[in-house]
């Protein structure tokens, strides 16, 4: 574990053996990144690996042709960036133990391999569960597996992240969509 990883571990209070116990694996900052163009919510700009960001692209446009509207609202994070989401939490009076449900440690984001996206509804900027409720959920549930994306935390996932059905990442395998509980019903 890198010396800053570590540091930043030990000043915000996660355990040690925070990964295997949550069976995260260490993520690597992505070394090159590209422009996605700005996040729906605060404009702020947004970045993912080249491939990722093609395969964003192609699964936008087939959206857009379905007339479903993805909205960008995250992508590349940095650890320091994710430490400060973490310590901004703490200071507003959430516990560790809830924060740690919600966002993946320093190094466990898959926000920093610039192969994630959390995206959103026109009608609902916001992330949380009630995003698996509107089309765009919908849409990516049939059809993000052919772009190579994959839903990383669905309900009861073995990483003790809550339910996330706005977080995308690219694996570059394409798959075909299967019948899950999150599919079924949201």
């Amino acid at each position: 574990m890198p010396r800053t990883r570590r540091q930043l571990w030990q000043e915000l209070g996660i355990p040690a053996d925070y990964a295997q116990r949550r069976r995260l694996p260490l993520q690597r900052e992505a070394a090159r990144l590209v422009s996605i163009g700005p996040a729906a919510d605060d404009g702020q700009p947004l970045r993912l690996t080249p491939r990722a960001a093609a395969a964003w692209r192609r699964m936008r446009a087939a959206a857009a042709q379905d007339g479903v509207t993805l909205l960008p609202l995250s992508a590349f994070r940095s650890l320091a960036r994710q430490a400060a989401i973490i310590r901004r939490k703490r200071a507003a009076g959430e516990s560790l133990a809830e924060i740690l449900r919600l966002v993946a440690a320093p190094g466990c984001s898959e926000h920093h391999t610039g192969r994630a996206l959390d995206l959103a509804s026109p009608l609902d900027l916001q992330l949380d569960a009630d995003f698996a409720r509107t089309p765009e959920f919908r849409w990516l549930r049939c059809h993000a597996g052919r772009f190579g994306f994959t839903l990383s935390y669905p309900r009861g996932n073995p990483h003790g992240i809550a339910y996330e059905p706005w977080h995308w990442c690219y694996t570059a395998r394409r798959t075909r969509p299967t019948a899950t509980s999150d599919q079924r019903s949201p």
